[in-house]
């Protein structure tokens, strides 16, 4: 991913636009609406970032790989713009997000959803990720997200 002010500000506006309609629906509100240009360059500069663009240019769908530990990468901030879902576009990042894990030495990716996001989560087993621990969010007493996790044969 290029990193220059301008593909920043349209990841920002993706990422932002993406997560906005889970304001009010998820306990604790999604943290990526809160993304600005200067945390995504941050992010950038410590994360792999993946972008799916329309035929025009314009950026419609987004991700971000982090190596971890014992081979892992996790894949964070998943993004498709509204007018973009149901329409490959997932499909189409996480499949890059696969062979791009791969490239890095990766084993396994792994990555979090919250529990109240059912569609999220049978999309992800759609695509061989399996369910495992539950976990909460700082200051939650109960399970918010579960993490789910797929082998990179």
């Amino acid at each position: 991913m290029r990193r220059d002010a301008a593909e920043i500000a349209a990841v920002v506006a993706l990422v932002r636009g993406a997560f906005a309609g889970y304001v009010g629906r998820l306990d604790p509100p999604p943290s990526a609406v809160g993304e600005t240009p200067e945390s995504i360059a941050e992010l950038l500069g410590r994360e792999h970032g993946l972008v799916a663009e329309a035929g025009d240019g314009i950026a419609v769908g987004c991700l971000f790989l982090q190596r971890r530990e014992r081979g892992d990468v996790y894949v964070g901030r998943v993004a498709v713009a509204a007018g973009h879902r149901r329409s490959g576009v997932g499909r189409a990042l996480m499949a890059a997000a696969e062979d791009e894990a791969r490239r890095l030495g990766g084993v396994r990716l792994t990555l979090g959803v919250r529990l109240a996001l059912d569609g999220n989560r049978r999309f992800f087993a759609s695509l061989g990720f399996t369910e495992g621990a539950l976990h909460a969010h700082p200051g939650y007493d109960r399970p918010t997200w579960i993490e789910m996790a797929k082998p990179l044969g």
